[in-house]
């Protein structure tokens, strides 16, 4: 009988190795410590790279924030960002005129399409005590048909993201939380239109799998011909039908075919990507990701003309005041707070 598990690649540091149709995965994890007046880190920086902080000194990164740690204004054409904000809180602009703040299990889906120009800055807000920062970003390809699609960004605050729970008959507990993807009948907000996850024929799937050390689930079956990849990231060992893996693996496994899970001694969490792929050529330079190189050549003269509508703030990183909460402003003035979405 032939294994269910295609394929195992060592994940190693980010970003980690994706199949099609994503592009790019990494994940985040920062324990910052206390902020300062200025919601960046209270301690020292001194012996940092700053503009290109990644070496993780005392478990945390400026990246390229040289205040506030984040990732200032860059731009972005040809794909979508899908990013699921754990812990801590992302403070977002882009070049539409949109901004907010979101975290605490939300997700922001964007589509950069045309193109578009954001920040992405993470406000350490609480003056007292450490600020733990933990997210996923995920590129997600666009088919050709789409690549200049009008850009867009969608909230996905954490109240309507789906957590499907299931205790197995030791009385060990999985939670499934769905950002892309229908599981139990439970179905997620739908992803902006352009998306290659808005078609039911893809059957895209995010999924975030914690499951208690010693739990069993299993994971059911998708249509076939998908690429479907679990990337086990915390834990100790997770057993795949019947195959032990330890942590820092992915498996890349079938589609169509129902998995038992069984979590090891230690609580397991498990990242899902699911697709069909879009099976198109990908020429890809930097936050470019088009068809052919002269569409990336095309991208750059565009960029350096148009700055994909200009930068209407007034730093390259700005963030919102500590007391903001999370809400979001689109480009066309629209306003929502996650609590607007309690109530729909």
């Amino acid at each position: 009988m032939t294994s269910p598990i295609l394929e195992l690649v060592r994940l190693g540091p980010p970003p980690w190795p994706t199949l099609d149709p994503f592009l790019f995965c990494v994940h985040h994890l920062d324990r910052y410590p206390a902020g300062n007046d200025e919601l960046g880190p209270d301690a020292s920086l001194a012996g940092r790279n700053i503009g290109m902080d990644f070496e993780g000194i005392d478990g945390w990164r400026m990246y390229h924030g040289d205040v506030i740690p984040g990732f200032p204004r860059h731009p972005h054409r040809g794909f979508e960002t899908v990013t699921l904000a754990r812990r801590g809180f992302i403070d977002h602009s882009d070049s539409l005129g949109a901004t907010a703040r979101f975290g605490q299990g939300d997700a922001q889906w964007m589509t950069a399409g045309q193109g578009i120009v954001h920040c992405e800055m993470f406000p350490l807000l609480n003056s007292e005590v450490p600020n733990t920062a933990e997210l996923f970003q995920i590129w997600l390809n666009l088919p050709a048909e789409d690549k200049l699609a009008e850009p867009h960004f969608a909230m996905f605050w954490s109240q309507k993201i789906p957590r499907v729970a299931h205790v197995d008959d030791a009385g060990k507990r999985t939670e499934v939380v769905t950002v892309a993807g229908s599981l139990a009948g439970e179905k997620p907000p739908s992803p902006p239109p352009s998306s290659w996850a808005s078609r039911p024929e893809a059957e895209v799937a995010i999924w975030t799998i914690r499951m208690e050390a010693g739990a069993k689930w299993t994971l059911p079956a998708a249509g076939k011909g998908l690429n479907r990849a679990l990337y086990f990231f915390d834990g100790e060992t997770l057993t795949v039908a019947g195959q032990e893996l330890p942590v820092g693996v992915r498996a890349q496994v079938k589609s169509d075919a129902s998995l038992e899970l069984v979590c090891g001694d230690e609580a397991c969490e498990i990242l899902l990507l699911q697709g069909r792929p879009i099976d198109e050529a990908v020429a890809h330079y930097g936050p470019f990701v088009m068809n052919t190189n002269e569409e990336l050549r095309q991208a750059m003269r565009d960029y350096q003309r148009t700055e994909f509508g200009g930068w209407p703030w007034s730093s390259d990183g700005p963030v919102h005041e500590r007391g903001a909460g999370r809400f979001a402003i689109h480009a066309g003035g629209e306003r929502e707070r996650p609590e607007d979405a309690a109530d729909q």
